[in-house]
């Protein structure tokens, strides 16, 4: 009796991630563990050395998930390469708070002066842990949901461009790389996640991983 034989063929099985509607997220915003249990000990001690600077600015940014028909989506800006601070970089909505002025209320003035986003169409769902960032600022991350229509009119001054990824993208570990390079004279590391020919890294990374760590664990 001749032997038999399977030949086993290989296929690389994508990830399957729950549809995470406003509501769960939101939950699980408001469940989020203490941030040291969300970061790496490099990521920890970056942030301690930022958050050392006694002359912090705050900011905040808008972390927005619209409920596109195909599929979510997190809305990304290519500032202008003009800026005094980021320039050309991919970030989120975002910018400098006001006096007394509260992290949401700051993200839903700036999305809607960058690029035209009614703040009345969007709804927070929470807050991640503040990001300190090497250039002076303690930015708060606000989380917000939109459902269609979502149109956008950026402001040509400080953006070049908006674009949409896919949530389900970001929330795939294996789209996570943690790179280095050198930066005055020493070894720093940090966040990337390439897509389609954008280079979404840095701060707005490191969010990104934060907001993976905690919506989109299964």
């Amino acid at each position: 009796m001749g032997a038999s034989y399977t030949r086993a063929v290989l296929t690389r099985i994508e990830p399957v991630f729950p549809v995470l509607g406003p509501g769960e997220i939101r939950r699980r915003l408001a469940l989020r563990p203490a941030v040291e249990t969300l970061l790496t000990a490099d990521d920890i001690e970056k942030q301690r050395e930022a958050a050392a600077n006694p002359s912090l600015t705050q900011a905040a940014v808008l972390l927005l998930v619209v409920n596109r028909p195909g599929g979510a989506v997190v809305v990304f800006t290519q500032r202008t390469a003009d800026l005094a601070d980021h320039a050309g970089q991919i970030s989120f909505p975002g910018g400098r708070a006001q006096a007394d002025e509260e992290p949401a209320r700051t993200a839903l003035r700036e999305a809607q002066e960058e690029v035209g986003i009614d703040p009345d169409a969007i709804e927070v769902l929470g807050e991640l842990p503040d990001y300190h960032t090497s250039t002076g600022y303690r930015v708060r991350p606000v989380v917000g949901w939109a459902e269609p229509p979502v149109a956008y009119s950026p402001d040509p001054r400080e953006v070049a461009d908006v674009f949409e990824v896919p949530l389900a993208f970001l929330l795939d570990e294996a789209n996570h790389r943690h790179e280095s390079a050198y930066y005055r004279g020493r070894l720093r590391k940090y966040w990337a996640m390439p897509w389609r020919g954008r280079f979404i890294w840095g701060a707005t990374a490191g969010m990104l991983v934060t907001f993976q760590r905690i919506v989109g664990q299964r």
